[in-house]
């Protein structure tokens, strides 16, 4: 833990990893403060960079993206310039939910949202076997998530 959060900052962050609309108002009455101290800590916790945004949550299912892919990627090597063109074209891909460079048997590890089976062969297609560099795809279909978590334990 960072030593720059104290208890309140923790209390603060924990309740808006709850619920990031709530007021004001009421996340000063949650922590304990004044409306005013609390919006300048949420403000300095914002401004560290502790706070990286405000997102909301929409369900896969209802955008009809239910189905997740775990896409591990290799590369035909290890150079900064391909590694750089792969993540500059990964990026495009609007299914690509996260991209991880990581150690161990794949170069890339892929979270992918789509509509079904069909659908991840477009993406396959058009997307993933395009890549620069590609030299191996290899994607896991994730029946079900067991957990799935937004924040962290402050």
């Amino acid at each position: 833990m960072d030593a720059q959060l104290d208890s309140i900052d923790r209390l603060i962050l924990n309740q808006l990893q709850r619920d990031g609309r709530q007021t004001n108002a009421d996340l000063a009455n949650a922590v304990g403060l004044s409306p005013s101290a609390t919006l300048r800590r949420v403000r300095s916790l914002e401004d560290k960079g502790v706070i990286d945004g405000y997102v909301t949550l929409i369900s896969r299912r209802a955008v009809g993206k239910a189905t997740t892919v775990f896409v591990e990627i290799s590369l035909s090597g290890q150079s900064e310039q391909l590694l750089d063109t792969f993540e500059a074209a990964i990026v495009k891909c609007p299914e690509v939910m996260s991209c991880h460079l990581m150690a161990g048997n794949a170069d890339y590890l892929v979270q992918v949202a789509c509509n079904d089976v069909e659908d991840f062969e477009r993406v396959h297609r058009t997307y993933l076997a395009q890549l620069p560099g590609v030299t191996r795809i290899r994607s896991s279909f994730a029946l079900r998530a067991v957990c799935q978590r937004t924040g962290f334990d402050l």
